[in-house]
């Protein structure tokens, strides 16, 4: 058999001019070379004001933010970002590196090791401004791409981190916050209840900056060792202690040099690294253990704690003047059932996240996301994410329905005693008693309910008596 000859890519314009995505053809010095009806529509230009004008200069005017295009031929491979045009539309948009055939020549440009040369980079382009993760939100394409867990490549950015649900108006202000504290380099303090996505903010603070080329770099304050957090976090020098490496170690700082430290549970560090940490944000260097000369950081700090510090400070647990440098501009981040618009697009980017994960290609029907809607998610996102990961796992249907609901719902809330309140046991009661009454209902004997709900036959007696329920 022959093999096929490619198309030369003069024969595709026409083809790419007839699809609806925003197409660009740049060249390897990232040199516009052509685009689509669609792109100019899009971006809102004309052919002739960007044809031949470099993605630098493209991207300092302002038509997009950042360029996909540059980071593809820094980092030599196929990417995904969400970004915005001028006129604030949001877009993802794929770069995809076209390489030139290997020869003896480009071998020998690059250096003697075997790297392809890019010759051009195309990139795609679809408007997602108006696109949520909720059912009635989706355009067909989009819903079935993300029942069917079918994105690829796409380095988790719709699914996973680098994208805030802000379908209810507490959330809506707090993206609109962060991305406006995103280029700037104070300290942020972002606070919150355990699970409710402060590493999220953080970390989109990070993305959407300036220093986004540069390391982000998590530290849990609460999971170090007291004894081992100093040179954990400022490194230190070779024979510093007993058991030290040979050459020393570099600490979290200076790893996060020219990008982001994030610095989770701020409220749990000793107050003796609290004083350092002070100095550090003063003098903007830090002194490695065994150190006599300070090392200069250029390092955006940004902190996070599920306390409250004002009441620490109070207690003598946490330094005053520490904690006016971390807040200066706090970001709170409202807990799940403060935003009841989040948490059925928050459910439906989850599953697609499951269901691509897993190879599943499950659903939730309307009676389990009623049940959803009304727990109060004690454990907040984190919690979400960890029910709807074991209902994708655990069931044999693909229909998720309320009685699988029931039983984890049921099963977290014996889990987390402490976070049990009056609320939630009124809402469990609640969703228990619609339970039960479709289930009688349905399946009629409490032998056969017992055996749905996977509970024992005297538990479902001992319930439909509490709730006054019986068959008529």
């Amino acid at each position: 058999m022959d093999k096929k000859k490619p198309i030369p890519i003069e024969d595709l314009l026409p083809i790419f001019d007839g699809i609806t995505d925003g197409v660009f053809i740049d060249d390897a010095d990232g040199i516009c070379q052509w685009c689509n009806d669609a792109c100019e529509e899009m971006y809102n230009v004309d052919f002739d004001e960007i044809v031949g004008r470099s993605v630098d200069d493209l991207e300092k005017s302002g038509i997009f933010s950042p360029s996909v295009t540059k980071r593809v031929l820094e980092e030599h491979r196929e990417l995904t970002i969400i970004h915005e045009n001028r006129h604030g539309r949001r877009l993802i948009t794929t770069g995809t590196p076209i390489f030139a055939p290997m020869t003896g020549e480009n071998w020998l440009r690059a250096g003697g090791k075997y790297k392809r040369e890019i010759s051009m980079v195309i990139t795609t382009s679809r408007d997602i401004t108006h696109i949520s993760v909720s059912p009635e939100g989706i355009p067909a394409p989009t819903s079935a791409l993300l029942k069917a867990g079918n994105l690829k490549d796409i380095k988790d950015v719709d699914l996973d981190q680098t994208d805030l649900i802000s379908d209810s108006e507490a959330m809506k202000h707090v993206v609109e916050l962060t991305r406006r504290l995103a280029s700037v380099n104070t300290t942020v303090l972002i606070t919150g209840e355990s699970g409710v996505g402060k590493g999220l903010v953080a970390r989109t603070l990070h993305d959407e900056g300036n220093r986004w080329k540069g390391p982000f770099v998590t530290v849990n304050c609460g999971a170090i060792p007291e004894n081992l957090i100093e040179s954990e976090l400022f490194g230190y020098v070779a024979g510093a202690f007993t058991g030290s490496r040979a050459g020393g170690k570099k600490g979290f700082f200076e790893a996060a040099q020219g990008g982001t430290i994030f610095l989770d549970e701020i409220s749990e560090l000793p107050l003796n690294l609290q004083v350092k940490l002070l100095q550090v944000i003063q003098e903007r260097q830090i002194t490695p253990v065994g150190a006599t000369k300070p090392i200069p950081v250029d390092v955006r700090i940004i902190s996070a704690t599920n306390r409250d510090l004002e009441q620490r400070v109070k207690e003598g647990k946490f330094r005053e003047d520490l904690y006016y440098r971390l807040n200066v501009v706090p970001i709170y981040v409202p807990p799940l059932r403060e935003r009841p618009d989040d948490i059925i697009p928050l459910i439906h980017r989850t599953l697609a996240k499951c269901n691509r994960d897993l190879g599943e290609n499950k659903s939730i029907n309307s009676d389990a996301l009623s049940v959803l809607l009304k727990y109060p998610w004690p454990g907040n996102i984190r919690e979400l994410q960890n029910i709807i990961e074991r209902l994708v796992i655990t069931t044999s249907h693909n229909v998720i329905n309320e009685e699988d609901i029931f039983i984890f719902i049921k099963q977290a809330a014996d889990e987390n005693p402490v976070a049990t309140d009056i609320s939630l046991a009124a809402a469990l009661e609640k969703a228990e008693k619609e339970i039960l009454a479709q289930a009688l209902e349905s399946y009629g004997s409490t032998r056969a309910i017992a055996r749905v709900l996977q509970v024992s036959q005297p538990t479902i007696v001992r319930k439909l008596n509490k709730y006054g329920l019986s068959k008529e």
